[in-house]
């Protein structure tokens, strides 16, 4: 039996390391319940590996936050603490001219989680990545540099990102990406297009779930016409409750979410299946 390798990135700001355990639950339990009788025991089909790379930042931003936020004694502390480690992220994660910045420490934190991945799913899994926030764009950076260079060495396929088959953005703010750029008309293929080589029978898809509150989170299809092409689906989703559901806090309700749930799960099935002869 085949099992299905998902690894989950979460977005900006400072993480629990159990950030995705929650989400976790909701999917297995919801994979269980469509897969009915067709595995004795469903959750044994789906491997996660959880990728916790906020605290490669947390130590510095926290020391810039006591430098010149806490020690001067500045007005609204508790939100410059959150100002500091939202912003700090996207600013720490640019490229700069080093032997070692920010964007290489993090993706090298990514290849790292995969390949525990691929020891615990196998080289060959079927990957799915689910990703929020900020976690969209390393994501999309991280797959497309692979799809781009040969990667050194002799890893597995999984590893390669050959056999990426489903890609769930949250709330990414990806577009906003686009304007570093004269032209953003390379997106990541969805799937690899290797993963015919392993998995003919797998078509994959690049669902997209932003909520119409989260000022973090576009659909991308809009983009232009390389992404409309490129992404399977934007998908509108009402996330948070009954404080958050109508404003920007919203933002953070994505892993937690019915539909959100919903919609990956139904992906992981159909692609399961395929995989398996179900």
């Amino acid at each position: 039996m085949k099992r299905i390798a998902i690894a989950i990135i979460h977005g900006i700001g400072r993480q629990n390391k159990e950030f995705a355990a929650e989400m976790i639950e909701l999917i297995n339990r919801n994979f269980a319940s469509k897969v009915g009788n067709l595995v004795e025991d469903p959750s044994s089909q789906l491997i996660f590996q959880p990728i916790h790379w906020s605290e490669l930042l947390e130590e510095r931003e926290e020391d810039l936050y006591k430098k010149i936020v806490h020690e001067p004694k500045l007005d609204y502390q508790s939100l410059r603490k959150f100002f500091i480690h939202y912003a700090g992220d996207v600013i720490a994660y640019q490229p700069v001219e080093s032997a070692k910045h920010n964007y290489e420490r993090i993706h090298e934190n990514i290849r790292e989680n995969l390949n525990i991945l691929a020891k615990k799913a196998g080289g060959y899994a079927p990957l799915c990545v689910i990703s929020h926030s900020l976690g969209s764009v390393l994501a999309s950076n991280y797959f497309y540099d692979l799809q781009s260079k040969q990667m050194e060495g002799t890893p597995s396929a999984l590893e390669k990102g050959e056999t990426l088959a489903l890609f769930y953005t949250l709330g990414t703010a990806l577009p906003l990406w686009s304007l570093r750029y004269h032209k953003f008309d390379r997106p990541l293929n969805i799937p690899s297009p290797k993963l015919k080589n392993y998995y003919s029978g797998v078509k994959g898809e690049w669902v997209n779930f932003y909520d119409s509150d989260d000022i973090l989170g576009y659909p991308l299809k809009t983009i232009n016409e390389v992404y409309q092409h490129a992404v399977t689906k934007d998908r509108q989703v009402n996330v948070g409750n009954i404080l958050t559901s109508w404003n920007p806090l919203c933002h953070t309700s994505y892993f937690t979410d019915k539909d959100v749930i919903d919609g990956i799960v139904d992906g992981l099935v159909r692609t399961w299946r395929q995989v398996n002869n179900r």
